[in-house]
């Protein structure tokens, strides 16, 4: 027993002992539990299993559907957008002989680590009836009359989508940089031989190579997208008339704001799970291969 204990030390299994319960205790865990709670009905304190009645339920709630039809339409418009855009910027910010190249990375980094609540709030004052953006578009012509972006349903999705493409773009951006920096100049310097362009080189030489960190991004950034919640919550509170809610936002108005149901919002929380195991699965089929 004691050579076991021994061995078992030695190979360094102890370092991982802790996280493995604390991740076992508190993701694994409430996650059965959740799933367990996605069969039942009632009130918190008095909750019966009701089998795939919360599942059956999904098909006829129109709320739901609206929900589900605005995430995925935030996530097949945004993220291609917010990719391309941080692909682009990276590119651009690689350049050796671009000056201030510290402090624009910077500047493209910093709305992702800025308070969420602020920057909605910030968001939500910029492009109210009276805001400045308005207020700027009418002084240089572009429009006649203030667009109405919160009350607006399509306005608004363009606000949301406009938000977390300006928040998120830094993000990612950072991940391509990095990656950028390790691919060999020496490829550049044959393909300027060669008399390839700058763009020939950008998506023949630079994209295939960031291939691993493009798949990378693209399943992030569609977790996160399925996950959107501060956003909407704050800037428009899934209006008008639902039309900028988001299933994680409808996950917290079952267990909160409307009589609380646990056991639909679980159900509804599962949706969200199988979409991203789905979604990752087709994206590494597709990009991924051996990498």
């Amino acid at each position: 027993m004691k050579n076991k204990s021994k061995n078992w030390f030695a190979n360094g299994n102890a370092f991982i002992t802790l996280p493995v319960i604390l991740i076992t205790a508190l993701v694994f865990i409430p996650m059965i539990s959740a799933l367990f709670t996605s069969f039942q009905s009632g009130t918190p304190t008095a909750m019966t299993f009701n089998g795939l009645g919360n599942y059956q339920r999904m098909m006829s709630d129109s709320t739901f559907k609206k929900a589900f039809g605005n995430t995925f339409l935030y996530l097949l418009v945004q993220v291609p957008i917010m990719l391309f855009l941080a692909l682009v910027v990276s590119n651009i910010l690689n350049d050796k002989k671009l000056k201030f190249k510290g402090l624009f990375r910077t500047a493209l980094f910093l709305p992702c680590i800025t308070s969420l609540v602020s920057y909605s709030l910030i968001m939500k004052s910029l492009f109210s009836a009276n805001g400045l953006v308005n207020n700027f578009l009418t002084q240089i012509n572009v429009i006649d009359a203030p667009i109405q972006w919160l009350t607006d349903p399509f306005w608004a999705k363009v606000l949301i989508i406009f938000a977390i493409t300006w928040r998120w773009t830094g993000y990612n951006m950072i991940f391509f940089i990095s990656g950028m920096q390790n691919i060999e100049p020496s490829i550049y310097e044959a393909a300027e031989i060669d008399g390839a362009t700058k763009w020939d080189q950008f998506f023949k030489i630079t994209i295939p190579n960031l291939r691993p960190i493009i798949l990378f991004t693209t399943i992030t950034s569609t977790i996160g997208t399925l996950q959107l919640f501060d956003e909407v919550q704050n800037i428009t509170g899934g209006g008008p008339a639902n039309a900028t809610t988001t299933l994680s936002q409808y996950i917290y108005n079952l267990s909160y704001k409307f009589t609380p149901n646990f056991g639909y919002a679980a159900a509804v929380s599962f949706v969200i799970v199988i979409a991203i195991v789905i979604l990752s699965i087709i994206q590494t089929k597709i990009g991924g291969k051996e990498n």
